[in-house]
């Protein structure tokens, strides 16, 4: 099978499929866009000026893995949110976005066979489209594993047959999760590090929407290893500024974990990798070690769980999202429910089924609409009004 070849069988991402379903249409009201998961909060004021007075540095090629003072601020980071020390000379690297970073680890740590036979990268279904791309470029056998309300919304690995898990390279695991907002307890985690423990395999854990939640932290993948005294390349951390501090264009974002997998992920970027520009590195540095921007974030995402909650309250089958700005609400078909919402009133949502794939006859994302929760509270409010009383009045 050449390169093109293995991705014939992935359906188009979702936005540019939307784009054509419903562009072919005039809105139905003023147009409100809750498709993508770009954040709208206001980021620091400081990041500018930081930048601009390193403008200089964007004449010097920028250091792959960060510079050491970006690396110690993502260490001190880890260290005060997570209780885990890192040495940032050998456990961190940065990355150009999490994106990046969770489909470079599966070039550089995905063996060619595993128990004798292909490969297989366990993803969630629904999923970050990325997971399902990396498994394919590394001509592993992705493996969709149903993350649904029976399983609470997480993926239920270990129902797996042991054949399966035995040929298990790589496990990608979202917590917070998207598009569901579900996030994975101490219980939860340990039980997929053992599992990986017995069946010898990494655990890619996504945790970019770590910092948005209603009111505790979510437990880190990083902690839990620790305290089961794991082995140090079981985890692989995925973080990023993008929905920390409401800066996705900054790209910035690093990988955490043991010294052997950050050295294979920090040689495959010194040839594959897009560093970030030095003035960008330097705003980042700031911003790792700063939580007050993020604490007011934070408020004013908690602030709009409350108002989901009450316009939504009493929708058969809404589920409250435990943390990240994703509304997964429950309809009869996600995408004739996201083309009657856009042409009778203007609200642009994303079907469920585009971040899903099918698997034996069942979507289960099919029954779902995608609803990002990024707008201005107000404008976000209003938005799902209008949705209730088409979808649900």
């Amino acid at each position: 099978m050449t390169f093109p070849e293995r991705f014939s069988n992935l359906p188009d991402y979702a936005f540019p499929r939307l784009r054509r379903l419903l562009d072919v249409h005039e809105p139905g009201g003023v147009p409100v866009h809750m498709t993508i998961g770009e954040p709208r909060h206001a980021f620091p004021d400081w990041v500018a000026d930081i930048v601009a007075e390193h403008t200089h540095d964007f004449g010097k090629y920028p250091p792959n893995e960060g510079t050491p003072e970006l690396r110690a601020a993502i260490a001190g980071w880890v260290g005060r949110r997570y209780g885990v020390a890192l040495d940032p000379e050998t456990q961190i690297t940065t990355l150009n976005g999490t994106r990046e970073g969770l489909f470079n680890a599966a070039l550089a740590l995905c063996p060619e066979t595993k128990a004798g036979a292909r490969p297989v990268i366990l993803t969630p279904n629904p999923f970050y489209q990325v997971y399902a791309v990396a498994a394919l470029a590394v001509a592993a056998d992705p493996v969709y594993v149903p993350a649904t309300a029976e399983t609470g919304f997480l993926p239920d690995f270990a129902a797996l047959p042991p054949e399966v898990l035995d040929r298990v390279a790589i496990a990608y695991l979202c917590s917070p999760s998207n598009p569901q907002g579900a996030v994975a307890d101490r219980d939860y985690w340990a039980d997929l590090i053992r599992l990986a423990e017995k069946h010898d395999f990494r655990i890619f854990a996504d945790e970019c929407y770590s910092e948005i939640y209603r009111d505790t932290p979510p437990t880190g993948a990083l902690t839990v290893a620790q305290e089961l005294g794991a082995d140090p390349e079981r985890v692989v951390a995925f973080h990023s500024l993008s929905k920390r501090s409401n800066l996705p264009g900054l790209r910035s974002g690093f990988a955490a974990g043991g010294p052997e997998s950050l050295r294979r992920i920090k040689q495959l970027r010194s040839y594959a990798g897009a560093p970030l520009p030095l003035p960008l590195q330097r705003a980042a540095e700031r911003l790792w070690a700063e939580e007050a921007h993020v604490e007011a974030s934070r408020a004013q995402y908690v602030r709009k769980y409350a108002r989901a909650d009450e316009i939504l309250g009493d929708v058969p089958g809404y589920r409250p999202p435990e943390a990240g700005f994703f509304l997964w609400l429950p309809v009869a078909d996600g995408e004739a429910a996201a083309l009657r919402l856009w042409r009778e009133t203007g609200v642009r949502v994303l079907p469920g089924a585009y971040l899903s794939r099918e698997v034996d006859g069942a979507n289960p994302g099919a029954g779902f609409v995608r609803v990002a929760m990024v707008a201005p509270e107000d404008e976000m409010a209003a938005a799902l009004v209008r949705l209730r009383d088409c979808l649900y009045g």
